[in-house]
């Protein structure tokens, strides 16, 4: 998800700031991974806000990725290029920014039909 390129290229502009910060996903995590292991590793690259990793119900441990928030662009930008292909906890992870913006020209909103909504089925009472 994060490391699909918007329309076949990236340009200076394709990440999007999340209501807080700027969130990086990072990917590839030992499943023993800790939150301060992360909390060690990314906040050499600036102060992190906040820290969500996915755990496995059954197992406990961790699912594979994780979410770092930043409030600075550019500190997220220094900890996915000093992260990203690195060797963490015997494994490579990989780390991206987590949003990106919506291609220029899309569909943002359900364009009206005929009918005034959304291009969707009448419900069975008004047919």
């Amino acid at each position: 998800m994060a490391d699909v390129e918007m329309n076949g290229a990236r340009g200076a502009d394709w990440p999007a700031r999340s209501v807080e910060g700027w969130i990086i996903i990072v990917t590839g995590l030992n499943e023993e991974t800790t939150e301060e292991d992360l909390q060690d590793l990314f906040g050499d690259y600036g102060e992190v806000k906040n820290l969500s990793m996915a755990l496995n119900r059954r197992t406990g441990y961790v699912m594979g990725y994780a979410l770092v928030e930043y409030a600075l662009k550019e500190e997220a930008e220094k900890a996915i290029k000093g992260t990203t292909g690195t060797t963490f906890l015997e494994k490579t992870i990989t780390t991206d920014f987590a949003f990106a913006k919506a291609p220029a020209g899309g569909r943002g909103r359900a364009q009206p039909t005929r009918r005034g909504g959304r291009d969707r089925s009448t419900s069975p009472g008004r047919r």
